[in-house]
């Protein structure tokens, strides 16, 4: 049998049907554990001109074949920035050129714009080493700095560790779990009553506005609603990263090809949407993304974006909701802090060794964050509590 490995131009010279069959091939029956390293997002990015020229994402996915068939693949970019990655590296960046050395350009294996945990070596799990060695040898064949896979999963980092000097980094985020609770109720009963109480007042105060909020997916969201959550998403876009990541036309790309795989949570004035919170839906997992309003509504970014999210995966049986990068005010609103992991590869043998040194001082510094995070955590400790 014969083996070779591709580095492409872009996703459009892999069909589809054959990236999902390694990508995602549970969704035969039913939805993709998670809806990002499929062939209808990535692509929807790039035909958007979410990546691609000028956006500092270019991809260059590499691919596994036996005997011509494809059998595992890698969402990889070249990158000439650190934007839209969320585990930053801006501060390597800075010191490798204080140092005299170039940073930029560096390939990323990655999902552009999404701090969501997913396989990142796509296929049977033997291939990955051979994908990540193979995605080491172009950045040294091609004398770049670095190479990064960022939020891959706990699995992926613990195998990888090591491969060719790779470096294992860990971060966190918050993420909500469901302990078979079958009502929103149940969830606040698990509550420090003083959290309880301060949720249940957060809601209060997000109906009072006397607004409509609905819950939509699939057929139910309209092109119209677009138009309105473009809106939403430029002005939290503007204020977040300068310039949204996302073009108008990936949203209608979204809309063409993923409406089953998304939650739109939108918020009328009578028939104006006013403000609005999209999410990914994965097998398991509800993956919060993006918020927006038009004006400042009390309370109203918690029910969107969190209490709605949480409604839902109850009705619908999810395990989580993940909502996104950073916010340690989610705490309170029951979402617990959570390891992240990601690797990294250094060509600098001595730069290499200082970033070894400060990753094993953060992860020190990070497993005691999350251990006395979730020790000041909402849920109760003892029956008598209330």
């Amino acid at each position: 049998m014969m083996t070779d490995l591709t580095l492409h131009d872009s996703l459009a010279e892999i069909p589809a049907a054959a990236w999902d069959a390694v990508a995602a091939p549970e969704q035969a029956d039913g939805r993709p554990i998670d809806p990002f390293i499929t062939h209808r997002f990535l692509a929807a990015l790039e035909s958007s001109g979410s990546t691609g020229a000028g956006t500092g994402w270019q991809a260059k996915p590499l691919a596994l074949r036996r005997d011509g068939q494809l059998i595992a693949v890698t969402p990889l970019y070249v990158k000439s920035h650190s934007q839209g990655e969320y585990i930053f590296d801006h501060g390597w960046a800075q010191g490798y050129e204080r140092a005299g050395g170039r940073y930029y350009p560096k390939l990323q294996i990655a999902v552009p714009f999404t701090p969501a945990t997913g396989r990142r070596f796509l296929g049977a799990p033997e291939h990955a080493e051979t994908l990540l060695r193979a995605a080491i040898d172009v950045t040294a064949q091609n004398r770049l700095s670095s190479l990064h896979v960022t939020f891959c999963t706990e699995a992926e980092a613990e195998t990888l560790a090591g491969v060719e000097g790779t470096l294992h980094r860990v971060t966190q985020q918050f993420h909500w779990e469901n302990q078979d609770y079958a009502t929103f109720d149940d969830f606040l009963a698990q509550l420090a009553s003083r959290k309880r109480k301060m949720i249940r007042k957060e809601r209060d105060t997000a109906r009072s506005h006397g607004l409509t909020i609905r819950a939509l997916t699939g057929e139910e969201i309209e092109p119209a609603h677009w138009d309105a959550f473009w809106q939403f998403y430029q002005d939290t876009g503007a204020r977040k990263w300068g310039t949204p990541y996302l073009t108008r036309r990936a949203f209608t790309q979204f809309h063409d090809n993923m409406r089953n795989d998304m939650l739109l949570v939108l918020a009328f004035d009578g028939s104006r949407p006013v403000a609005g919170a999209l999410n990914f839906i994965g097998r398991d997992t509800l993956f919060g993304r993006y918020w927006g309003a038009t004006q400042d509504y009390p309370c109203l970014h918690f029910e969107l974006c969190y209490y709605q999210a949480i409604d839902w995966a109850i009705e619908n049986g999810l395990q989580r909701v993940e909502a996104g990068a950073q916010g340690e005010h989610k705490l309170a609103r029951g979402y617990l802090p959570t390891p992240v992991h990601s690797l990294h590869w250094i060509a600098d043998e001595g730069f290499r060794k200082a970033v070894a040194r400060y990753l094993a001082e953060e992860r020190r510094a990070v497993d005691e964050e999350i251990e006395v995070l979730t020790a000041y955590g909402p849920f109760r400790r003892v029956a008598s509590e209330d």
